[in-house]
């Protein structure tokens, strides 16, 4: 079994985690508060697989998630950098991703939700991390370096495997 060679010379070169680590702190909480609003507005799934970000074409999605007679969805685009949402009726808001507090980034997508008539309240404080600053508080985290972060979704999305998780072969 081996590594399809394309996948190992298309892998982007990511800068030394220390470079880009506040960026990637800041967008671990900024989707914790995307997450959660998955997990509050999904059925009721073991271990938490409800609030799952997938990686896309462009970056990551909640998928769809019911509320009231529509859908939504929430997007992370990570190559024209911006946060979109978008209703099953049409309506759609974004703003640019950019550097931002995680304090700015909850008031920013809870207004664009509120515009788009979606009311969802969430436990507004990360979980399962060393230093848990409710998110209308967290003025601390509030890097974002686009290039860092499109190489880490470009190494995301190339992963070298299958749906299966086993790796990609050649036959």
């Amino acid at each position: 079994m081996t590594i399809q060679k394309d996948v190992l010379t298309s892998w982007p070169v990511l800068p030394a985690f220390e470079a880009w680590e506040d960026t990637c702190t800041t967008v671990h909480m900024w989707s914790q508060i995307v997450g959660k609003i998955r997990l509050k507005l999904s059925p009721p799934i073991n271990h938490y697989w409800g609030c799952s970000l997938y990686v896309t074409s462009r970056g990551l999605t909640t998928m769809p998630m019911p509320y009231g007679t529509h859908t939504f969805s929430i997007d992370f685009d990570f190559i024209d950098h911006t946060l979109k949402i978008a209703k099953s009726d049409g309506a759609e808001r974004s703003f640019a991703l950019e550097p931002m507090s995680v304090a700015v980034f909850y008031v920013k997508l809870m207004g664009e939700l509120d515009e788009l008539g979606i009311r969802v309240k969430i436990y507004p404080r990360p979980v399962e991390v060393v230093e848990s600053i409710p998110f209308p508080e967290d003025t601390r985290h509030a890097s974002y370096d686009a290039d860092a972060m499109h190489r880490f979704w470009r190494a995301a999305k190339r992963a070298p495997c299958t749906s299966s998780g086993a790796p990609s072969t050649t036959q």
